[in-house]
C-alpha cells in the first residue's frame, strides 16, 4: 500500500493548528517540514522560538490535533542531534534526519526509540547515495529529496532520484522508501514504479481546490 502523506510548511502554531485540523479524518499521518533559516534558506515554526513548542516539549501541552493524527517532521536544520529528543518528547511519530546535517548518528539513534518511533534518513540528489550505507541497518527508512532545492515547495523535479530509488530497491527489497518534493500527478506513477512506497507532497494537494480529492487522485494514480 503507498502512503500519500501531506507536508506542511508551518508558519507559526496558529497555522499548524489550522492545517493540521483540516486533515484530521482524511489521512492518518502528516508531515511537518521544519525549518531554521541556516540549513536551508527558509524558516517554519517553532524558530526562532515559540512558546507553545516550549510548552509541549515540557508535557504542559499537546501538538494540535495529537489525538485524531499522526505526524512524522522532516529536520531540515543544523545540529538536529540537539532537537531530536524534543519531538520524540513532542509526540512525532516518525523523525527524519538529513544525512547532509546531522554530525553524530549514535546520539539521533539513541534519542528515538526503536520499535516506538521510525527514523529516517533523508539524502539529496547531489550527495552520493553511499552516504547512507553505514546507517541502513539501524533506520526504518530513507527519504530521498526529489528536488534539487530543498527547503522549498512548488520546485522542479529532478529526475535523477528515479535512479537513487531503483538503486535503493534493488539493493534492499523491504526498505521503506519516502519521496519529497515534486510529488504531483505527473510525477507519483513514475516513482512507485521505481520503488518508492510513500509519497511526500505538499503544493499538490495544499494549491488544489479540492484537496481531500487530490489526495484521492494521487492515491488511484499509484494504486
Amino acid at each position: 500500500m503507498i502512503e500519500i502523506i501531506p507536508a506542511i510548511m508551518p508558519k507559526d502554531y496558529e497555522h499548524l493548528d489550522e492545517m493540521m485540523s483540516l486533515f484530521v479524518n482524511v489521512v492518518p499521518l502528516v508531515q511537518l517540514d521544519i525549518m531554521d533559516g541556516k540549513f536551508v534558506p527558509a524558516r517554519t515554526w517553532p524558530y526562532p522560538k515559540d512558546t507553545h513548542f516550549d510548552a509541549i516539549v515540557a508535557e504542559e501541552e499537546g501538538m494540535p490535533s495529537w489525538e485524531n493524527i499522526d505526524f512524522e517532521v522532516d529536520l531540515m536544520i543544523e545540529n538536529p542531534e540537539f532537537w531530536v529528543q524534543k519531538w520524540v518528547t513532542a509526540g512525532a511519530s516518525r523523525i527524519i534526519v538529513h544525512v547532509e546535517s546531522m554530525k553524530d548518528f549514535g546520539v539521533i539513534r539513541d534519542a528515538v526509540p526503536e520499535g516506538l518511533i521510525e527514523l529516517g534518513l533523508a539524502i539529496n540528489t547531489s550527495t552520493p547515495l553511499s552516504a547512507l550505507d553505514q546507517y541502513l541497518n539501524r533506520i526504518d527508512f530513507v527519504q530521498c529529496m526529489g528536488i534539487a532545492k530543498i527547503g522549498f515547495q512548488g520546485q522542479p523535479f529532478d529526475e535523477r532520484v528515479l535512479d537513487y530509488v531503483r538503486a535503493l530497491r534493488a539493493a534492499h527489497q523491504n526498505l521503506q522508501i519516502s519521496i519529497d518534493g515534486s510529488v504531483n500527478f505527473e510525477t507519483a506513477r513514475a516513482l512507485v514504479d521505481a520503488g518508492a512506497t510513500r509519497l511526500v507532497s505538499g503544493s499538490a494537494i495544499l494549491e488544489a481546490d479540492d484537496f481531500v480529492g487530490a489526495i484521492a487522485k494521487m492515491k488511484n494514480l499509484v494504486s
